[in-house]
């Protein structure tokens, strides 16, 4: 289909290009056909986003440009209402709630795609297409259906998304630097423009630096090795010791072992000065045992939150109705918290990007020390997937439920796919 420059669009798009920002603007004006952004966290990559789509279905009549983000919810939570809300009813000529798409009325249409089903989305001639959050979106989807549905039209494609590691988008990233038709851009949150400089250095407190560096700095980080790389001698402290006050406990279930943190809060620090560690035993045997240990004290128990179902003894209650029938408190949310988000909260507890530590240990607390010392990533699996085999992460479980409850500084958050992602405080 000839080319065809739509007087009523066109005049409309490009009044959006002017309220992009300087760097907005920087990636939008390059011609390359393919364009690379790593950017921090609220640049605005979904409003670039659109703008883009937009001008491209104007500038073409009968064009088919897509919106592709990890996951179809994530394309109708993101971007859906945004697009809506962008082109005034009058330009386009139809629009369909469930496949995501608006008709402009030079014909040409914007889609809305997610990428976590792409044999799905085989078979079509793309004229364009922006890949938002690219790092979520699997490799194969852009490799086997995306790029040679480009071939045909020679269309071109933009990834914006914030680092994950050294993951695929990160392998792009490094390979679009040495092709000629690519072209690569990185900036900082502060430099899109939208996050005032003071919610940054908040971040900056509240994130451990590796999270900090790629969620804000939109720094590529590498999350295999130490799971804790920042925990040493400075978070362990014989001076710390039980302060009187409520008991802190954070507790992970299982027959053998179960284990659990003893802690106390001291101001916004957290002191561990003790643990459980017991084998061959169950939910109800532990809290007795608690119980008679501390038997007027105040007790309150975070728990692991699928404790509110399972039962690990014989009894028919369930391991939350347990404690709480020897009178500790029970907190703990109704579904588990990520796994990144507990080991976000605690590195940032044991030092932040500002180097400051929160949290310091007991030496009795071997097998929670050798935890923080030891645990490691899983080799070859995807990001944030601890290796379980030398059973350390036990004490490490039953900490993260104590500090995403009990250090309240600390709050999940969603990224782009509409999942909890790397940089979990805000």
């Amino acid at each position: 289909m000839a080319e065809v420059i739509n007087t009523d669009l066109v005049p409309f798009a490009n009044g959006l290009v002017d309220g992009l920002t300087g760097p907005q603007t920087e990636v939008f004006e390059h011609p390359a056909r393919f364009r690379m952004l790593a950017a921090g966290r609220r640049f605005g990559k979904t409003h670039l986003s659109l703008v883009q789509l937009i001008v491209w279905a104007a500038a073409k009549a009968g064009s088919l440009n897509w919106y592709l983000a990890p996951t179809y919810r994530a394309a109708k939570s993101i971007a859906w209402r945004q697009l809506k809300a962008m082109v005034p009813r009058e330009l386009f000529a139809d629009k369909n709630e469930v496949d995501l798409s608006i008709e402009l009325i030079n014909g040409s249409r914007i889609e809305l795609k997610g990428g976590d089903r792409y044999d799905s989305l085989r078979g079509n001639s793309l004229s364009n297409v922006i890949l938002d959050e690219a790092a979520y979106i699997p490799a194969d989807c852009w490799e086997m259906v995306i790029r040679p549905a480009l071939a045909d039209q020679r269309g071109a494609a933009i990834f914006i998304s914030t680092p994950a590691g050294f993951n695929h988008f990160h392998e792009w990233y490094e390979q679009a630097e040495a092709e000629p038709d690519w072209q690569t851009f990185a900036y900082n949150t502060i430099q899109g423009g939208n996050v005032p400089p003071e919610e940054v250095e908040l971040a900056r407190r509240t994130l451990d630096e590796r999270t900090f560096r790629q969620e804000f700095e939109a720094s590529f980080q590498s999350f295999s090795g130490l799971v804790f790389p920042e925990f040493g001698n400075e978070n362990v402290d014989d001076r710390v010791a039980d302060m009187g006050g409520p008991i802190l406990l954070g507790l992970d279930f299982n027959v053998s072992i179960m284990a659990g943190v003893i802690c106390s809060k001291v101001g916004d620090t957290l002191h561990q000065w003790d643990e459980i560690a017991v084998k061959n035993s169950n939910t109800d045997e532990v809290a007795m045992m608690l119980r008679e240990r501390f038997p007027n004290r105040r007790i309150v128990c975070y728990p692991d939150p699928t404790g509110r179902a399972r039962k690990t003894s014989a009894a028919g209650a369930t391991d939350h109705g347990i404690l709480r029938k020897y009178g500790l408190e029970v907190v703990a949310p109704k579904s588990p918290w990520a796994v990144k988000d507990r080991l976000n909260a605690t590195n940032w507890l044991i030092c932040n990007a500002e180097k400051q530590r929160r949290m310091f240990v007991h030496p009795r607390c071997k097998n929670t020390i050798k935890g923080y010392r030891s645990v490691t990533f899983k080799e070859g699996a995807e990001d944030f997937v601890v290796d379980k085999d030398p059973g350390l992460e036990h004490w490490i479980d039953g900490a993260g439920y104590l500090i995403l409850s009990a250090m309240n500084q600390v709050k999940p958050w969603k990224t782009g796919s509409g999942k909890s992602r790397m940089a979990q405080v805000w």
